[in-house]
């Protein structure tokens, strides 16, 4: 029997001690920061303790959810970059409200966050874009993301013609590059607890001010 045959059988007890609001933060970020650095310190490769999942919705209402890595957070939001000609870029043209969510599985833990998005300025764009890697520079000037393409030498092309573009200069941020805020207005943090009667401490913006409630699970 395949693993996928089996899939109604496959659990997991959860065991790590459990959240209570007596013992958090007012401010959701504070306790965020202090879950992403558990995770930095906890989980092992392949885990990126920044990757989450991203979702939009389309001009359908086809909602549509991807990995990409957090570059960025602060008590203003969450900062992610890509191609503004993509689809999450066309998506969230249409509709900047967008959802978030981190799992930890060493640490039995996940956050989802709900807000919306905002670009971030030029200027901040352009100072991460020079910090990345030769390679990744190159491949946002190359790749037209999520474009059909006829098949790998296509791509590969496009990057051997952006290579010689930049042969004796830094290639700088393309226009149709840059990075995304989520500004959050509900932020749920998950500890997993035996039995499936999981912790859910559920923080919403009202008024400026962070309310904060217990979910069950």
């Amino acid at each position: 029997m395949s693993h996928i045959e089996r899939l109604a059988d496959m659990r997991r007890n959860y065991t790590r001690d459990g959240l209570h609001e007596s013992q958090v933060p007012q401010h959701p970020f504070l306790l965020f920061k202090q879950w992403f650095d558990d995770a930095v310190e906890t989980e092992q490769p392949p885990v990126e303790p920044n990757a989450m999942m991203l979702a939009t919705v389309d001009t359908l209402g086809q909602p549509h959810c991807r990995v990409l890595l957090l570059k960025g957070a602060d008590e203003a939001g969450f900062t992610f970059f890509t191609n503004y000609q993509s689809n999450k870029g066309e998506q969230l043209a249409f509709n900047a409200q967008a959802a978030m969510t981190f799992f930890w599985p060493t640490l039995e833990r996940q956050v989802r966050i709900e807000g919306k998005i905002e670009k971030v300025s030029a200027q901040e764009s352009d100072d991460y874009f020079q910090v990345r890697p030769l390679g990744s520079r190159l491949g946002a000037w190359a790749s037209p993301q999520s474009r059909p393409l006829k098949n790998r030498e296509e791509l590969e092309a496009l990057l051997e013609d952006v290579q010689l573009r930049f042969a004796d200069t830094a290639p700088s941020c393309p226009p149709h590059w840059g990075g995304y805020r989520l500004k959050p207005r509900l932020i749920e943090f998950w500890q997993g607890r035996p039995s499936r009667l999981h912790d859910r401490i559920c923080y919403q913006l009202q008024n400026d001010t962070w309310q904060l409630q217990r979910l069950a699970p």
